[in-house]
């Protein structure tokens, strides 16, 4: 392997372990916790060669971000191909996943979302809820469809991790809305 090729390694493993550890820090202690300086002092190097990869904390929570869409695009992939296996697999996600969640979908991150210029991350993980809806959308404009369907299990996430709607009454509401698409 040349000198090269081992540095170009060598880095990506470094700016892996930088977005592992601040998405892990994120889960434990919450996004106001991530901090460069922070950071820094758990991957155990400077602040400067952070910033040679990441212009800051947003642009470290962009990467997590993207992270978490290529992981939520696998886990709807896998779940069973119909409206309500995709909704489960959407709301468990986030629900296993709040601060991972929060920075795809609720922090600043420097993505654009809905635009022919979203990462194919982004896009695979609304092309698997796009399939789900497709069967329900009896001649609908499919790809509002497709993000209202999105919006409705984005709401009950949001309200229920924040403590707004009780937990206890998620399976229910989210058959509601699943019923409501079905027929």
């Amino acid at each position: 392997m040349s000198i090269q090729k081992r540095r170009e390694r060598e880095r990506a493993e470094r700016e892996q372990l930088i977005i592992t550890t601040a998405r892990e820090l994120a889960e434990a202690e919450g996004w106001e916790a991530v901090t460069t300086r922070r950071l820094a002092e758990r991957v155990e190097y400077s602040q400067p060669v952070l910033y040679s990869h990441f212009k800051g904390k947003d642009a470290i929570m962009t990467a997590v971000a993207l992270e978490g869409f290529a992981e939520l695009a696998e886990e709807l992939r896998a779940a069973p191909a119909t409206l309500a296996g995709v909704a489960r697999a959407y709301t468990d996600y986030a629900e296993r996943c709040p601060a991972l969640y929060d920075a795809m979908f609720r922090r600043h991150v420097d993505l654009p979302f809905a635009t022919p210029q979203a990462p194919p991350a982004l896009w695979a993980s609304f092309d698997v809820l796009t399939e789900a809806v497709r069967p329900h959308a009896r001649g609908e404009d499919l790809g509002l469809l497709t993000e209202t369907f999105w919006a409705a299990l984005h709401g009950l996430v949001t309200l229920t991790l924040g403590g707004r709607l009780p937990r206890d009454q998620h399976d229910r509401r989210l058959a509601l809305l699943v019923a409501r698409f079905e027929t």
